[in-house]
């Protein structure tokens, strides 16, 4: 009996890898004979990284940058894999954890750290960048990461404009580095958000990340001349879906790294190999903090139910909750999904007892699926 574990996080609660861990502990415990093979999943979120690195053996090559506000440093990184490929999570420098309530403000949040980060990668010797662009603290379309790379935005009066997204609306010019040495760079994104207009970077995302209405409308009016500039200057078209990806990163790096925009969870599966495993997997357990219909669109879930089709692996959930009818889930190829949190227990209770609810319904997987086979 081999079992596949890939989980997403459990947010709010438990990383991948910890969720993951838990869950093989407590499948050891009734099905001692039982192959795991523990792969961690993201989909281009917090946790990417750390889930990456425990998938398909990489490591952490730890870096100073900025902030998600200009007079910020914090300490983030990359991780590194054996072919030369980094993949930077912008989160661990331009990240909304990174700010309290109070410093949330899109017209002074920047993606600076993230550039930094890109390059100091490239440095490293990567020939191939994975940006993963979830949980960002910023709206201003890349221009931070951009400038760290050498990449010049300049006012009417031909000074550098100042970093944040309130500065949008100032650039007359965009000025190339002499020397830019770019790889391969896939931004790892799984929504279709355009970069301007009503399901754009600023008016959905923009009142996540502390926006006003006020606020918005600037923003709106600094990524459309944004993307205006970009098109007459650089002959590219920016407001493409996808691009609207963290507050407008996925646009900049387009634009300014002759990036790619692919789906997170397909390209994670396909670095940690997991495939190759489901192929002789009798069972794949996933699973997140609430499994819902929006977990059948581009998030972890589906991509596994995706890849486990081809390989006729049977597929089990594990989730915080689920709020899926078991004839619904069912019909489309997953064999059954369990609750961590009963109908009468408080969303409270079940998230500061995450660790044994979720090792409680392992077992019961376990006890119900794999006991016999053992």
């Amino acid at each position: 009996m081999k079992v596949v574990i890939a989980t997403d996080s459990f947010k709010g609660t438990l990383k991948a890898y910890e969720a993951c861990e838990i869950i093989a502990k407590a499948i050891a415990e009734i099905t001692p004979d039982a192959q795991l093979v523990i792969k961690p999943m993201a989909d281009g979120g917090e946790g990417t990284a750390r889930a990456m690195i425990k998938a398909a053996n990489g490591r952490w090559i730890p870096q100073t940058v900025m902030g998600p506000l200009p007079d910020m440093q914090v300490e983030a990184g990359f991780a590194w894999f054996d072919d030369k490929t980094a993949l930077v999570e912008m989160a661990s420098a331009s990240g909304l954890e990174l700010l309290s309530t109070e410093q949330m403000n899109p017209l002074k949040t920047t993606t600076y750290g993230t550039g930094q980060l890109i390059k100091a990668a490239l440095e490293y010797g990567a020939c191939k960048i994975l940006l993963a662009v979830g949980g960002s603290a910023t709206v201003d379309g890349g221009l931070g990461a951009a400038m760290a790379l050498g990449w010049k935005f300049l006012d009417s009066h031909d000074n550098s404009i100042p970093l944040g997204g309130a500065a949008l609306e100032k650039i007359t010019k965009i000025v190339s580095p002499e020397n830019l040495n770019l790889v391969p760079l896939e931004v790892l994104c799984d929504c279709n958000n355009l970069l301007c207009g009503k399901q754009g970077a600023a008016k959905v995302y923009g009142p996540q990340k502390g926006a006003t209405d006020q606020m918005v409308e600037q923003l709106e009016k600094g990524l459309a001349r944004l993307a205006g500039l970009v098109r007459k200057q650089l002959q590219r078209d920016i407001n493409v879906p996808g691009a609207g990806a963290a507050g407008g990163l996925a646009a900049g790096a387009i634009a300014f790294m002759n990036a790619d925009v692919v789906s997170g969870i397909e390209t994670i599966m396909a670095h940690s190999n997991l495939l190759a495993e489901l192929e002789s997997a009798d069972w794949v357990i996933t699973g997140e903090g609430s499994f819902d219909r929006q977990s059948l669109y581009g998030k972890v879930v589906s991509g596994i139910l995706k890849t486990a089709s081809q390989s006729h692996t049977r597929v089990a959930v594990l989730a915080g909750q689920v709020n899926i009818p078991q004839q619904e889930y069912q019909k489309i190829g997953i064999a059954t999904a369990i609750s961590c949190k009963d109908e009468n227990m408080s969303l409270e209770y079940a998230l500061e007892n995450s660790r044994a609810l979720l090792r409680s319904a392992a077992q019961r997987f376990a006890t119900q699926y794999l006991s016999d086979c053992s």
